[in-house]
């Protein structure tokens, strides 16, 4: 994981990498796929909305492993309440669970999973 900076007064974006599965079963692997080339305007809105600046999920077999940039306004509980009120995000969140399992390593109700950053190439 990678902590935001301060730099000559200005904020740098801070990198949150996470992890989840999906249920392995290849027909709704390809279906979470399907969704995730045209994801839903509101869902989109309500992560710029957050402050997520950049936002990327890889697939391996059945793990996934998303990136996010954020900037200095973003909170991952200011984010979960807001999500709360925002009924198509609820809509969404319920839809995408039919595809998704947690990590063994997860929290009870817990989905996506912060890494934690082991190494860093430094320049």
């Amino acid at each position: 994981m990678f902590y935001g900076m301060v730099c000559s007064g200005q904020f740098m974006n801070q990198r949150y990498c996470l992890t989840l599965d999906l249920k392995n079963d290849p027909k709704l692997i390809a279906e979470y796929c399907r969704y995730h080339e045209k994801v839903w305007p509101e869902i989109t809105a309500s992560i710029k909305a957050a402050g997520i600046q950049d936002m990327e999920i890889y697939l391996l077999g059945t793990r996934l492993f998303m990136i996010m940039e954020v900037d200095e306004s973003f909170s991952f509980e200011k984010k979960a309440e807001t999500d709360r009120q925002k009924a198509k995000v609820q809509e969404w969140e319920k839809l995408m669970w039919k595809f998704q399992q947690a990590v063994p390593e997860a929290a009870p109700g817990e989905k996506w999973v912060r890494m934690r950053r082991i190494f860093k190439l430094e320049a």
